[in-house]
């Protein structure tokens, strides 16, 4: 009887000893997976530093307006080149009332003057 209970004590002991290796190994393994995730989190946050100052530098006004000066051909805005707010084309009729169930529909039915319904501007004609 002795040595069955001897041999039960060393099964459960060599048992123990495996379950407590296998969860070190997983908790090794997982400590692992960690680092790993540290360390491309930080390479991604380095990455976006990086992209973030090479915005900066693209951003700058400064760049900005040397680029416009060298590849486009713009003048100063001169004075002459506003106008006064009633020369100004009316505000577009409402062609679709709001809320309509068909606003297709109610387009077409409504539809009289092509020029309402693109809002375009009718030039004075020229005295010829």
């Amino acid at each position: 009887m002795l040595r069955l209970i001897n041999l039960a004590v060393i099964g459960a002991l060599v048992i123990g000893a495996a379950w407590l290796y296998e969860i070190k190994y997983s908790s090794t393994r997982a400590a692992e997976h960690v680092a790993k995730l540290r360390a491309e989190i930080r390479r991604e946050r380095d990455a976006i530093a990086a992209l973030r100052a090479e915005w900066a530098r693209l951003d700058n006004p400064d760049r900005i307006q040397i680029l416009a000066r060298r590849h486009l051909t713009l003048k100063p805005v001169e004075t002459t080149q506003f106008d006064s707010l009633d020369h100004l084309p009316e505000k577009p009729v409402e062609i679709v009332p709001p809320g309509s169930a068909d606003p297709i529909g109610a387009l077409i039915e409504n539809m009289v003057d092509p020029e309402v319904v693109t809002g375009s501007v009718v030039e004075p004609e020229a005295n010829h």
